[in-house]
């Protein structure tokens, strides 16, 4: 059975270059479809490292300062929990010696038969466990649960995430899989004055009343009402 394991290798970190890879390509008389494939493969994003205290609750375990990486610091608000990706070095260090140190493993196993494509297909249904830590919310204090999922890459950002299933499909999966809390901090523009259903991320479906003249020669007086 195929498994995935940690290789001492080189890699070209093109992501000190991104924004020049992405510039000089001004340059380059390249049909337009190519354009956007080394536009694609190179992923610039625009976005922010916000720091995120993490908390052992290991006692002999200090905290740690982690950044996570995001294209909308304006959904801070709305994070729920918090997700180390499976290969991140510093969850050994939260698990050992407790009684998530076993499912851990056998957890990271399952991961490892996985290729990328299958871990963050939108087909299948994310896993995941919990963690013996919380991270601080920098914005509003809040102790988030820590969590690690499949679908959370390590080379990916930091290899750490900020959930906000509210406003992220997968995160929003995650949540409902394993009974997270979801928080609706930011809305599409809307005539209708309910707010969004966090559970089902929908609003109320509203019926119009209408009343018509005689002859209906006059267009209909409607009015809303759930």
């Amino acid at each position: 059975m195929p498994e995935v394991r940690d290789l001492a290798q080189w890699f070209l970190k093109i992501t000190d270059y991104a924004a020049r890879l992405i510039d000089d390509m001004e340059l380059l008389e390249w049909p337009d479809q190519v354009l956007v494939q080394q536009r694609n493969w190179i992923g610039r994003s625009k976005g922010a490292e916000v720091a995120f205290e993490v908390i052992p609750t290991r006692a002999d375990l200090p905290p740690v300062s982690y950044p996570v990486f995001t294209t909308r610091p304006d959904t801070l608000w709305g994070a729920t929990f918090f997700i180390l990706a499976p290969e991140h070095p510093l969850i050994p260090e939260l698990v050992a010696g407790t009684e998530f140190e076993g499912p851990f493993e056998k957890f990271l196993e399952e991961v490892r038969r996985q290729t990328e494509v299958e871990r963050v297909s939108s087909e299948r249904v994310r896993h995941g466990m919990a963690l013996p830590a919380v991270a601080i919310n920098p914005v509003n204090g809040e102790e988030l649960p820590v969590w690690t999922a499949d679908y959370v890459l390590s080379h990916y950002g930091t290899g750490a995430i900020m959930a906000v299933p509210a406003h992220d499909e997968r995160d929003f999966e995650f949540a409902r899989t394993y009974d997270l809390p979801v928080r609706v901090v930011v809305e599409p523009e809307s005539e209708e004055s309910e707010e969004l259903d966090a559970d089902t991320m929908t609003r109320p479906i509203r019926a119009r009343a209408c009343s018509f003249t005689p002859d209906r020669s006059r267009a209909p007086s409607c009015s809303r009402h759930r």
